[in-house]
């Protein structure tokens, strides 16, 4: 393995030999050759029982680049434990070497350029590489695959397809069980269409049917694996109704339901469940709450906030699993079972080096397949950027800083709003940006542009009831996701505060006004939870602002300060 110092050395060496043009290029090889497939899924292993997570792919077929947060606040008993912990204090907390593999997989730490060696990373055909591989060397009846939902939503191809093509692609990976979040904005009817024709089991532990007030989903299975009775619970994402449109999925009603699994528990143990696993949807401070009242997990694989983990966080005897986004994690969890109970474990977070990782041939051309019909729009390019485009952030992503001023030059507003959500692929400087990045970003199934007025007073209560949902002090309250994005506004905040006292200081940019509550601004934003929302779809006034903007450069945004922490 190169050290940093030697790959900068050698690669400032070289790129003087052969020219500038071919730096990049050489760079990336170097690094290709630092790292092997081999390496990347070396683990020593424990016991017989294995257990594969995947979660939060959100439609990613192909490898992509995704940069992890700069800022990732956490509040109360969570601040600064994992995974509020990021840049260089997360390299020092891991023990993880500036400019490593990992550094660049886990941190946003000089993220470009990193980029430019590491390459992408991702793609479920290398998924469907490892899988294979950990199922040769553990062998099928040993292992458990298990997906912790977010797979269907989120790219152009999902919703031409209402997340078929997902569907397709992970009926060939073969998971034993799934939960879910943003696939139920396909619509109740289209939900139990599929979920009737999966060849693995749909669990939802929390989800009721509303007519009947009883439990519309299988809550828990039961598995045989490795040996030992493993009962795997399912936990959909508790808040779909709020954070989502409720319209969509009338018949059903949602929630944390904690007495529920306490009940599953109960009852897997008693029909001699060895190990028991959460399977979640919950976001990683909900699932710690939840491991600290909930005595008799063994292993939670949590999802939802899209944190990436190199260890587990260990809650009185429960071990925390976060596994990132996007296809570019894939944990594994080694299990020795002994005498009906867990006594031992090993991990590894396998970070999907796509340069790295031979595709798997099947996979591939099945990927190749479902993709055919839509290549030439995915393809067709619509601009440059000369910035970094990413969303992952908790006041601003520059992707969005992108989709503000596009609502706000289109749709000739005062002020834009664009939801805070986590998914999203990220574009480094220089890159073409195509119909399918622009779609990375906000694929979904209510994309109307609206164009309203509200008062000043609305604006602070929006902002302020974002704000509760991310940074309460009692994870049971937080909803995930990150604030939203404001264009033509900024605005102070502390987190540590309570509702109704976290904002101030709101001002209108274009003139440097504070902002009345009394007074009425035209407001322009999308992804409204409401049933009657109207405009234009998001992707089309974006593509209609890059048409006539074509190179993206943004400035620093500057317009959130946070204080108090």
């Amino acid at each position: 393995m190169f050290s940093r110092r030697e790959f900068l050395m050698a690669a400032t060496a070289t790129s003087a030999l052969i020219g500038s043009g071919m730096a990049g290029s050489w760079s990336r090889l170097m690094a290709q050759q630092a790292l092997s497939e081999d390496q990347l899924l070396a683990m020593e292993p424990s016991g017989s029982l294995t257990l594969i997570h995947i979660t939060d792919i959100h439609a990613q077929l192909k490898p992509i680049y995704f940069r992890e947060p700069s800022i990732n606040l956490g509040i109360g008993d969570v601040t600064g434990k994992p995974p509020h912990v990021t840049g260089a204090d997360f390299l020092k907390l891991y023990n993880i070497e500036a400019g490593s593999p990992d550094a660049y997989a886990l941190t946003s730490e000089d993220f470009s350029a990193l980029a430019k060696s590491y390459g992408k990373m991702g793609g479920m055909d290398r998924v469907a590489t490892v899988i294979k591989r950990i199922r040769a060397e553990r062998g099928d009846d040993n292992v458990l695959l298990l997906d912790g939902g977010d797979t269907w939503q989120g790219s152009y191809t999902s919703n031409q397809t209402l997340g078929q093509d997902m569907v397709t692609v992970m009926n060939a990976l073969k998971p034993d069980a799934m939960t879910g979040h943003w696939e139920f904005t396909y619509g109740e009817d289209r939900v139990q269409e599929i979920i009737d024709d999966l060849p693995f089991a749909f669990l939802g532990s929390n989800i009721y049917d509303n007519e009947w007030d009883e439990p519309a989903f299988e809550a828990w299975k039961m598995f045989e694996r490795g040996g030992s009775k493993v009962a795997v619970i399912g936990q959909a994402f508790p808040y779909t109704p709020i954070a989502n449109p409720r319209w969509m999925i009338p018949g059903w009603s949602f929630g944390i339901r904690e007495e529920d699994i306490v009940k599953h528990v109960e009852e897997a143990r008693g029909e001699g469940a060895e190990v028991i696993v959460l399977l979640s949807h919950n976001g990683f401070d909900v699932d710690r709450k939840l491991a600290s009242n909930v005595s008799g997990i063994d292993v939670i694989l949590t999802g939802h906030t899209h944190d990436a983990l190199p260890e587990p966080v260990i809650v009185n005897d429960t071990l925390v699993i976060a596994s990132g986004s996007n296809g570019k994690f894939v944990s594994r969890v080694d299990l020795d079972v002994k005498d009906g109970a867990v006594v031992g474990y090993n991990y590894r977070l396998i970070p999907i080096f796509s340069d790295v990782i031979t595709p798997d041939a099947e996979m591939a051309a099945l990927i190749d397949e479902v993709r055919a019909p839509y290549e030439a729009d995915l393809s067709r390019v619509l601009g440059k950027t000369e910035s970094l485009l990413y969303r992952r952030g908790n006041f601003n992503g520059t992707f969005d800083d992108l989709i503000c001023q596009a609502l706000l030059e289109e749709r000739d507003a005062q002020i834009a709003l664009s939801p805070g959500f986590r998914w999203g692929t990220s574009l480094l400087p220089g890159q073409d940006i195509t119909f399918e990045d622009l779609h990375n970003a906000c694929a979904m199934t209510y994309p109307a542009a609206y164009r309203s007025t509200m008062n000043g007073q609305m604006l602070k209560d929006i902002l302020e009831d974002v704000g509760d949902n991310l940074f309460n002090k009692d994870p049971y309250y937080q909803q995930g996701g990150d604030m939203v994005r404001v264009g033509g506004m900024g605005y102070t905040i502390d987190p540590k505060m309570e509702i109704g006292e976290r904002i101030s200081g709101m001002t209108l940019l274009a003139t440097g006004e504070p902002i009345d509550p009394a007074k009425d601004y035209v407001v322009a934003g999308w992804a409204s939870v409401n049933e009657d929302t109207e405009g234009p779809a998001i992707w089309d006034v974006v593509e209609n602002h890059i048409t006539k903007n074509p190179t993206v450069k943004l400035p620093d945004n500057e317009s959130v300060k946070v204080i108090g922490v």
